[in-house]
């Protein structure tokens, strides 16, 4: 199952995220919240077992 880890305001962020995600050899998945031309967000989503490890890879990445 897969889960939310993080979201964020535009579709570039979003894929620098996963590539840092997949770098670190965690899968993921960018989906477009909201609807038709209203997609301003999108979710970074992983693995339910690999949720806590992305997102302190997250937090790593942005220098937190």
């Amino acid at each position: 199952m897969l889960t939310v880890v993080y979201v964020v305001p535009d579709l570039p962020a979003a894929e620098r995220l996963k590539n840092v995600l997949e770098d670190e050899g965690i899968m993921a998945t960018v989906r477009p919240v909201g609807a038709g031309k209203r997609r301003s967000y999108y979710e970074i989503l992983v693995a339910e077992l690999e949720a806590e490890e992305a997102q302190g890879i997250i937090c790593r990445s942005m220098g937190s």
